[in-house]
């Protein structure tokens, strides 16, 4: 059977368009509202493009507001690894935004 040569190029064109592994990514947040008080702690999934940094923030704030919600702190940003460990104080609010 004939070894199919493909050209470098090609390769590399195949192996952008397949993009990396998908790790995800996430954050822990702390969020309130008001009259009454309320808190809670949640676990968000954000896009790539907004993984890490005031992109993170920002996107957090946003899906938080249109639910009546103030973000009041991001604790920390982590891929899937970290999901399972923070599924049961997340609650109800696990990846619910």
């Amino acid at each position: 059977m004939p070894r199919l040569r493909l050209p470098a190029a090609a390769v590399m064109a195949a192996m952008l368009l397949a993009g990396p592994a998908a790790a995800g990514c996430y954050a822990d947040y702390k969020a309130k509202q008001d009259d009454p008080l309320r808190l809670h702690y949640g676990v968000i999934q954000l896009p790539d493009a907004a993984c890490g940094g005031a992109a993170a923030e920002a996107e957090i704030r946003q899906r938080l507001a249109g639910a009546g919600w103030t973000l009041l702190q991001v604790m920390s940003f982590f891929d899937e690894g970290g999901l399972a460990e923070r599924k049961a104080n997340a609650g109800g609010w696990f990846l619910r935004f």
